[in-house]
């Protein structure tokens, strides 16, 4: 069993997988003013609430999007294994072809997504991982990473919205009971919920007219903010909420003999 972090730039997700799958997953805030000192103490107290002691585990992976705390993370996971961590960049072996201008350029998260998806899921294969930022990530049925889609995240647009106004509330995101609001808040939630599920569903549909004719692309739904949009797609889903971590499993048994 691995420690698999992937830092994003609202929280960390923690979890601990093996073969047979993810024995925990919890979310940390991300705090670029933490020290190696204080992760590892918060990640040790994290496997210690789940029942899972730091012996047990063989390794430790990193994906992040957040390169100031990778340095510190990759210390604290070491102090908790006792092993120097694997850290997803350039370079790293994927078994994709990454079909895009800039492949150094690249968020490391949409390439754990992709390795998973397309080692899980029948290709042509679309992921959307809605997390800060809604990400639609394509693979070819040739397993080619071609490029996607970056659009701002559901709470960043919402927070947006109250910040930037003056009448406007700050929402929490429960889907309104219909989509004509009938109050301000309404209104907003009905935005949030029902505009960005249309979005997704739209930004898909011009995504597989861009595919070879006769491929049918699989999409997986994954990230924080998916389980509030899932239900309000149109567009066939598949909801993976772990599908990062079984990505960053996949990379570790593809780099661990490398390092």
């Amino acid at each position: 069993m691995i420690l698999a972090l992937d830092a994003g730039n609202t929280n960390i997700c923690v979890g601990c997988i093996d073969e047979e799958g993810c024995h925990m997953t919890a979310r940390i805030a991300t705090d670029r003013s933490k020290t190696e000192d204080e992760y590892a103490v918060i990640l040790g107290s994290i496997l210690r609430l789940n029942g899972i002691s730091p012996e047990t585990l063989t390794g430790s992976i990193i994906s992040s999007v957040v390169p100031p705390v990778n340095g510190v993370l990759m210390l604290a996971a070491e102090m908790v294994t006792g092993r120097t961590p694997i850290l997803v960049r350039p370079g790293i072996k994927t078994g994709l072809s990454l079909r895009v201008e800039n492949p150094d350029g690249l968020g490391s998260d949409r390439i754990v997504d992709t390795v998973a998806a397309s080692a899980l899921y029948p290709c042509p294969v679309i992921v959307v991982d809605m997390g800060t930022m809604t990400t639609l990530s394509i693979v070819s049925k040739e397993h080619e990473f071609l490029g996607g889609v970056i659009c701002p995240g559901i709470r960043l647009s919402q927070e947006a919205l109250a910040r930037n106004t003056s009448q406007l509330p700050s929402i929490s995101l429960e889907a309104p009971a219909r989509a004509i609001g009938r109050n301000t808040v309404e209104c907003m939630k009905s935005g949030a919920i029902y505009g960005t599920a249309a979005m997704v569903d739209g930004l898909i549909r011009g995504i597989k007219k861009e595919l070879p004719a006769g491929q049918e692309a699989s999409v997986v739904l994954t990230g924080g903010m998916s389980r509030w949009i899932a239900p309000y797609c149109r567009e066939k889903v598949i909801i993976d909420s772990d599908l990062l971590l079984k990505g960053l499993w996949i990379l570790y048994q593809k780099n661990v003999r490398t390092q």
